[in-house]
């Protein structure tokens, strides 16, 4: 093992608690499951998550069973917690499922939002909503910013462009950010982009990316700690909350494959243009958060990885295995999943 770099972002300031006791959705992805785990351990007791009254196998302290489509039930949870904050990380982002199903896409995204909506009327209440990059198609060089017209190629981006502004229109005073892929652990094991792509690997399948959809994906520890930022301030309207490194998703792959010491030849790179017609496949939709980092007064994100080590410098990278360090699941789970600069910080 070698020596791992530390942060290369300003040290974000202690932040206020915020607004307790808080509301928590999508505890089922990634960034809802580390966001929970790392506000529930600060403040033990005060943290609710909700989950999908189906979802029997996901219990435990703070976790109520609550559909999103179920406003009355909604509306007793605010009546029996009385919530001064939520963090609403809900959705779903199955892109094939809310491609043949547009009309499940807008109950979960839209009407779920109007939902919870209309259920902190009346309270005293801050709201932190996240979005997503595939509100953009991609197809206009990357780089976004929050000013760029939404382009969305897919249901899914369409139905979350509608719940933006469905949270802005409603909640002036809400902040809402827009993620990319969110890096970490997950409640299944199978939920995230580490998860599925080393799924493969560890199979010894072949997993096929694309060279040509680019993200700008971000530590949950990273993310983590902006959500307790974020809802401790009076930060209001739209931000974007990717992280500083543009990778393609077969970038993110070679890393993967790499850094967990898998065979290379698994790997498949091919253009989207050569992806089957559902779903449609984004482009380059890569965000430029420095309006953030300029409202907050520092630099949220590290970049994922971390270490320049484990950044691809050409297409057959992942194939170079020498010496100098021998990729493992373990060293994987130390620098991907988690991030090995913010030290106990990190979930």
């Amino acid at each position: 093992m070698f020596d791992l770099p530390r942060s290369a972002s300003a040290p974000s300031p202690a932040a206020a608690a915020p607004p307790l006791p808080q509301l928590l959705t999508g505890v089922t992805g990634v960034a809802g499951y580390n966001a929970f785990r790392y506000f529930q351990d600060r403040y033990p007791g005060q943290v609710i998550a909700i989950r999908q009254q189906d979802n029997w196998r996901l219990s435990g302290e703070g976790i109520e069973a609550c559909d999103a489509e179920d406003r009355d039930g909604l509306r007793r949870l605010f009546d029996r917690f009385g919530f001064r904050s939520v963090l609403n990380c809900a959705g779903n982002c199955a892109l094939k499922s809310c491609e043949l199903d547009p009309a499940m896409a807008w109950r979960i995204n839209v009407e779920g939002v109007e939902n919870l909506l209309d259920a902190m009327s009346g309270h005293d209440c801050r709201l932190v909503h996240l979005s997503v990059d595939l509100v953009f198609s991609g197809t206009r060089g990357g780089g976004h910013t929050e000013p760029d017209n939404t382009d969305p190629v897919t249901e899914y981006g369409r139905t979350m462009v509608v719940s933006e502004e469905r949270v802005l229109a409603a909640r002036p005073d809400a902040c809402v950010l827009r993620i990319s892929l969110p890096m970490g652990v997950s409640l299944n094991g199978h939920a995230g982009a580490i998860d599925w792509i080393q799924s493969r690997f560890k199979q010894n399948k072949p997993a096929t990316l694309y060279v040509d959809e680019v993200r700008t994906p971000t530590y949950t520890d990273c993310l983590n700690e902006l959500f307790a930022a974020v809802l401790a301030t009076d930060l209001a309207g739209l931000y974007h909350a990717g992280g500083p490194r543009r990778l393609s998703l077969y970038q993110i792959a070679q890393i993967i494959n790499r850094v967990g010491g898998y065979n290379p030849a698994n790997l498949i790179g091919c253009p989207r243009e050569q992806a089957g017609p559902i779903p449609p496949r984004a482009g380059d939709v890569s965000l430029d958060s420095s309006k953030l980092a300029q409202a907050l007064g520092y630099e949220p994100f590290d970049p994922w990885p971390l270490d320049e080590r484990f950044v691809p410098t050409h297409d057959r990278w992942h194939f170079e295995r020498d010496d100098d360090w021998t990729g493992s699941r373990e060293l994987l789970a130390a620098v991907l999943y988690r991030n090995p600069g913010r030290g106990s910080s990190a979930c």
